[in-house]
């Protein structure tokens, strides 16, 4: 159980870690929304285009980072949603119990057929390069992989998660 536990602390500091990153990205996301704003209303203003597709695509990759790359880190914090007010009554031991069974029967398994339907998706875009059919607009298929990469860590913090579980179940019962 210790080389489990070594192994969750691991999936823990790293999904706080991207996690943490994700600030400069959504700091990004807001200058890119100024600038977006402010280009399109001086062009309208001055009659020239100031305002492009692949800066407004650029805003969209930035949100799909933040929603894709964030989701372990938001299972790390407990952000997730649940019903609080049942939870909140339970005792740890219980808490665990649902924490596993969740774990290990809906996020684990909705997370490794996310990641087999993806990659298929994800193969064919980068066999193409695709990129957005909008004039100026972005490649599609490095954001594509984030489907993928996000998963994959989503995955690995719901092994970790179950691992604490099981952890807490184990002391429980001794």
């Amino acid at each position: 159980m210790q080389y489990l536990v070594f192994f969750s602390r691991a999936v823990d500091r790293f999904s706080w870690h991207v996690g943490q990153s994700l600030r400069w990205v959504a700091l990004a996301l807001v200058v890119l929304g100024v600038v977006n704003v402010i280009g399109r209303y001086l062009g309208a203003r001055f009659g020239i285009q100031l305002s492009s597709n692949s800066l407004l695509e650029a805003q969209i990759q930035a949100f799909n980072l933040i929603f894709l790359l964030g989701g372990a880190y938001l299972l790390l914090e407990n952000g997730h949603i649940r019903v609080d007010v049942l939870h909140s009554k339970f005792s740890a031991y219980t808490k665990a119990w649902i924490d596993f069974l969740g774990s290990v029967i809906l996020l684990i398994p909705f997370c490794l057929l996310m990641l087999g339907y993806s990659f298929n998706y994800v193969l064919r875009a980068w066999e193409r390069l695709e990129v957005s059919p909008n004039p100026g607009g972005l490649p599609l298929y490095p954001i594509k992989t984030v489907l993928l990469i996000g998963f994959a860590l989503l995955l690995l913090q719901g092994i970790s998660q179950a691992i604490k579980a099981a952890a807490v179940i184990r002391q429980g019962r001794q």
